[in-house]
């Protein structure tokens, strides 16, 4: 998958295909910043398609659908017998993702002691499975994306300034499609041909659909030019 599923001919979609491509040259990590539903994933799976990892595996991990007592283990991997039930040896994600990308969905959800143990894995590009006394190289791409505001859960205390700056090399913020509204009647024909049922047609009048959209695009989110020019300051030093 690349970007022909990032729909849209808004200036704010095409940016963000633009920086997708440039950021899918770079190994650096990518932190994926968003409103539930802006397809955070989609653009994962686009870095991972486009980039020179491509043949190796994308692995998405939801960080936040996994019991905190469980991600340790999903994510590094154990050895048989290492805890109760554990009752043979596991490949975490991390190794699954060997030479391709990682996905951390809802990173902002993950438990300090586990973002602990991320951040080690960065800074050394090798895991500890549990149970096991000897580490394992990992060469993985990771992609992390979250729809919570990292900058409050850090004055929390429930967030890792550190690990923060690890995942943010290149962030990518998602407009709201509200943002975005331009792009609605594309939108609409495109879920329309996905939907429709084999030997059904859908009975649209595309043109006049297209030229119905909004004059004025009205959005309350926070300007996030600073974010953006980040991410190309850093793309140029990159190429």
């Amino acid at each position: 998958m690349a970007l022909d599923q990032i729909i849209g001919s808004s200036r704010a979609a095409s940016e963000l295909r633009g920086l997708i491509r440039q950021a899918a040259q770079s190994d650096a990590s990518v932190l994926i910043l968003g409103e539930s539903g802006t397809g955070k994933e989609l653009v994962a799976q686009a870095l991972h398609s486009l980039s020179n990892r491509h043949k190796s595996a994308f692995v998405p991990v939801n960080c936040g659908a996994i019991p905190k007592d469980l991600l340790e283990s999903e994510l590094f991997g154990h050895k048989k017998g290492a805890f109760t039930g554990a009752i043979s040896d596991r490949i975490g994600r991390f190794e699954l993702a060997h030479k391709g990308s990682l996905f951390l969905d809802e990173i902002g959800d993950m438990p300090l002691e586990t973002q602990v143990k991320l951040l080690r894995v960065l800074q050394e590009r090798s895991i500890d499975p549990i149970g096991s006394t000897r580490s394992v190289s990992v060469d993985v791409r990771v992609v992390a994306a979250t729809h919570r505001d990292l900058e409050v859960r850090m004055e929390n205390g429930e967030f890792r300034e550190d690990l923060f700056y690890r995942l943010n090399v290149i962030p990518i913020i998602l407009p709201a499609l509200r943002e975005r509204a331009h792009d609605i009647p594309e939108l609409i024909i495109h879920f329309l041909k996905k939907f429709a049922v084999d030997g059904e047609h859908t009975f649209i009048d595309q043109e006049q659909l297209l030229q119905a959209r909004p004059r004025r695009l009205r959005s309350a989110a926070p300007d996030r030019t600073g974010c953006r020019q980040r991410s190309r300051t850093f793309l140029r030093r990159c190429n």
